[in-house]
């Protein structure tokens, strides 16, 4: 029997109704207490990390969860996360950057209704990552919700009320949960050949901008002396306004000359960037060299730059960092 520690974090899934709201009140031994058919496959400890809303989740809490799983890594087969949903992707995110090549499951999840009322999401989706972490294929960092398990970098919540919040984005599904038994549809665990890693250190100094048509290019010339690093979510395919002013290109040469990073993605959420299709896209990265974030997802782009700025300030191992593909975090880079 598969020995997993339960790692409460707070969010919907552990909340109660106060004056003010609905707000985590619900501790780690009691969110277990409300799933007593997972001892029929596993042993769970549980251990009350933080209980906070996820809108309040910080690049300091995802070290924090992290050096949590260090501190107890041997002593456990899997973890599972208990996490709001708001944040959830972008946890997920950091959290497969900060630990690698995990043969262990790491799984993160959360519900949409509380787990202590009667019509809920959250007994099924705790259950079903109990199950997923004891899992003998199961590994690495993934999102388990409303029977789907997604790759932790591919993870994105769609809905706010449904319970089939979270879709798995420009990836299939690792596998499914359904009538007591995991189907996987990627099992790749036997071709870990790395050893798993904990990284230390994270950049949150990283900013995103979302271009709306008129926006002026001194946005991007202000953001440049709190940020190291930009995402720029532009239209479609990924290009970037040429006004006659000429700003935009200006703007990002001062950045690129300070030694900063921007990067380019685009605002539709499947199919990802290809800047080399229209001239607005095409000129400016040919110009500037920019990095192109192609078919990763924001959390992921976000998320994959804290932990490289944290790592190095080479502009030239930063490219390079920024396309080597992490749990399955980008496939498709082109000729950059």
């Amino acid at each position: 029997m598969k020995h997993i520690l339960m790692i409460a974090t707070g969010g919907t899934i552990a909340s109660k109704s106060s004056e003010t709201g609905l707000k985590p009140l619900i501790t780690s031994d009691e969110l277990l207490s409300y799933v007593p058919d997972a001892r029929r496959f596993c042993q769970a400890d549980t251990l009350q990390l933080l209980n906070i809303d996820s809108t309040n989740m910080q690049p300091s809490h995802w070290l924090k969860i992290a050096s949590a799983i260090r501190e107890r890594y041997d002593a456990y087969d899997g973890f599972v996360i208990c996490h709001g949903t708001d944040t959830m992707a972008y946890t997920a995110a950091a959290l497969s950057y900060l630990i690698q090549n995990s043969p262990k499951p790491i799984v993160i999840t959360g519900a949409q209704r509380p787990i202590d009322l009667e019509i809920t999401d959250a007994k099924t989706n705790l259950t079903d990552s109990l199950r997923f972490a004891s899992h003998d294929h199961a590994h690495g960092i993934t999102i388990v919700f409303d029977g789907k398990v997604i790759a932790g970098t591919r993870g994105k919540k769609e809905r706010t009320k449904s319970y089939n919040a979270f879709s798995s984005i420009n990836f299939p599904y690792i596998a499914t949960i359904q009538d007591q038994h995991v189907i996987f549809y990627l099992d790749d665990k036997a071709l870990l050949a790395e050893p798993v890693f904990f990284y230390e250190n994270l950049n949150p100094r990283v900013a995103l901008l979302k271009l709306i048509p008129s926006m002026e290019a001194g946005v991007l010339s202000y953001l440049s002396g709190c940020y190291d690093a930009v995402i720029i979510e532009s239209f479609g395919v990924g290009g970037l306004p040429s006004y006659e002013s000429g700003d935009f290109h200006k703007a990002i040469e001062q950045w690129i000359d300070a030694g900063k990073t921007v990067v380019m993605t685009t605002q539709v959420t499947n199919e990802g960037s290809n800047m080399s299709v229209y001239e607005v896209g095409k000129t400016i990265k040919q110009e500037l060299g920019l990095l192109e974030a192609y078919d990763m997802t924001l959390e992921a782009t976000v998320t994959k730059l804290m932990w490289i700025l944290g790592q190095t300030k080479d502009p030239q191992e930063i490219r390079r960092m920024f396309y080597q593909t992490i749990n399955r975090d980008i496939l498709y880079t082109a000729k950059w």
